[in-house]
């Protein structure tokens, strides 16, 4: 059975999802945590990817009623499912694509 990209649940592909994951894969984190990890993404783009994680179910957002205010985000049960197909990708490219 094939699988249109679009019939796709996660967005796996793009170019911060497999970062974020491997960010919030030890615990939650707040998100200058996570971006400390990926100083090229822009706070733009690292929320942006962040929102859509968390619309398709694999990123939880929790907010604190806290002066200053404090955010964190965890990977849900679905999100750590995800860190298995994504070690089995790298395994795939490690053992398949050739390094230039």
């Amino acid at each position: 059975m094939k699988c249109a990209h679009d019939e796709l649940p996660y967005r796996i592909g793009d170019k911060w999802t497999a970062h974020v994951l491997r960010g919030l894969q030890d615990g939650r984190r707040r998100f200058t945590e996570l971006r400390a990890g990926m100083p090229v993404v822009t706070p733009k783009v690292l929320t942006e990817t962040l929102r859509a994680m968390e619309r398709d179910g694999t990123v939880t957002r929790t907010e604190y009623d806290e002066n200053p205010p404090r955010v964190e985000y965890e990977l849900t049960e679905q999100g750590h499912k995800l860190l298995g197909l994504l070690d089995l990708c790298c395994e795939w490219a490690r053992e398949n694509l050739v390094e230039t």
